[in-house]
């Protein structure tokens, strides 16, 4: 359920839904994903869906894959309500220049406190487990970490690159300045460049968010697993006045 509204869904797990399929669509074990857009075409309702994948552009060392989720509505009828494309690139060792240009997120710590309130306490966020460095809204780049514990396909225990699609999508929310009383921020889509695959539990994230004049704004950050950074998030951000 999403923070905003209790008859959509949170802008996660359909993320981390179309990359799972993403990366499933005709597998090869000597790529990977390494870019993957969603865009959100609409709310998310919490009913039936159902997600279908093709490849796009075949290739030896370079594939495009694309991923659609559909929506079942009151009358019977499915319309597409999320659509993800990835670049899948072939793999090689380049071990001995391995190098991240972000710095470390600090480690777990004691956790700051989340606001009280049905916004920061309701549905996806609930699901996960945080552990929040900085105050929501204090000035410059905010930090938190978050352990995913959804099950997101049946049958399938969740990786850790199903937990950063999962927390993904938060950096608006970590990142934000704004009072959600006040005000409704809602991203569009979600873009992930992933440089290292992550490992472990728990993904942390970076971000900071941009408000530009005319209610456009852009959350920006980086995701991290306890060996530091594995990607970099960016989302468009609609911002509206309550």
């Amino acid at each position: 359920m999403s923070t905003w509204s209790d008859d959509m869904q949170h802008g996660s797990p359909p993320s981390a839904l179309l990359a799972w399929v993403l990366r499933r669509c005709e597998q090869r074990p000597d790529t990977r994903v390494t870019r993957v857009v969603i865009e959100l075409l609409g709310a998310v309702p919490l009913t039936e869906i159902r997600v279908r994948s093709w490849v796009e552009r075949p290739g030896r060392r370079i594939e495009l894959v694309v991923a659609e989720l559909s929506a079942c509505g009151p009358d019977g009828t499915w319309r597409a309500v999320a659509r993800g494309t990835a670049w899948r690139l072939q793999t090689a060792d380049t071990s001995a220049i391995a190098h991240a240009a972000d710095p470390a997120l600090p480690p777990r710590t004691t956790s700051e406190p989340l606001p009280e309130g049905g916004f920061w306490h309701s549905g996806f966020i609930d699901t996960v487990d945080w552990n929040w460095l900085t105050p929501l809204g204090a000035p410059g780049v905010s930090h938190a970490w978050g352990k995913p514990n959804p099950v997101l396909v049946e049958g399938h225990p969740i990786d850790a690159v199903d937990r950063l699609f999962l927390i993904a999508d938060t950096a608006n929310g970590v990142g934000t300045k704004l009072d959600p009383r006040e005000w409704t921020f809602l991203n569009t889509d979600v873009t992930v460049h992933i440089f290292r695959e992550p490992e472990g539990e728990w993904i942390g994230v970076s971000a900071e968010t941009s408000y530009g004049p005319d209610g456009v704004a852009m959350s920006s950050g980086v995701l991290h697993d306890d060996s530091g950074p594995v990607a970099r998030v960016t989302q468009t951000v609609q911002v509206r006045a309550r």
